[in-house]
């Protein structure tokens, strides 16, 4: 994944405090050879509620309609005690516009997650936050943005031509 950033000139990097998109966060930065990457509250996966952690293949037991949404990443699922689709849109799309806003100018990697990634997608794409995406992210997907205080798009490409 890291040598896909070589010469993009990122200057620092940004992940969720989570395990695995932190982990990740070093590997690449030491490997791009920028400082440790910085952590942000706002860019962790949406909070599932009392679902959260339960393996999989133990909720398909559980709850198989509850899964299939998941699965669908729908985000109109609601779990109990977790997160409303909306407040964890606003949080992510708040730490990506403080990112942005705390390097003006400059090329930032971004690490996050899935759902995150969804909420970025809805809102570049212009989609409504309830719009399905029919879509599942990889790991190691890249989503080319500029952010400014007033807006936020897609680049098609790492050389910044929209």
């Amino acid at each position: 994944m890291a040598g896909t950033f070589n010469g993009a000139g990122f200057v620092a990097v940004w992940t969720s405090p989570l395990v695995r998109a932190r982990e990740t966060g070093e590997i690449v930065a030491a490997a791009l050879r920028l400082p440790p990457p910085s952590c942000h509250d706002g860019l962790k996966e949406r909070h599932f509620g009392v679902i959260q952690g339960i393996p999989k293949s133990e909720l398909a037991e559980m709850n198989p309609a509850l899964l299939q949404q998941i699965q669908r990443r729908n985000p109109a699922a609601d779990f109990e005690g977790g997160e409303s689709m909306d407040a964890f849109a606003d949080r992510v799309l708040a730490a990506i516009a403080e990112i942005g806003a705390r390097h003006s100018g400059d090329r930032v990697l971004v690490i996050t997650h899935g759902w995150a990634l969804d909420v970025i997608v809805r809102q570049v794409d212009s989609l409504p936050r309830s719009a399905i995406l029919n879509i599942k992210r990889r790991n190691g997907e890249s989503l080319w943005l500029a952010v400014n205080p007033n807006e936020m798009m897609r680049l098609s490409s790492p050389d910044g031509t929209g």
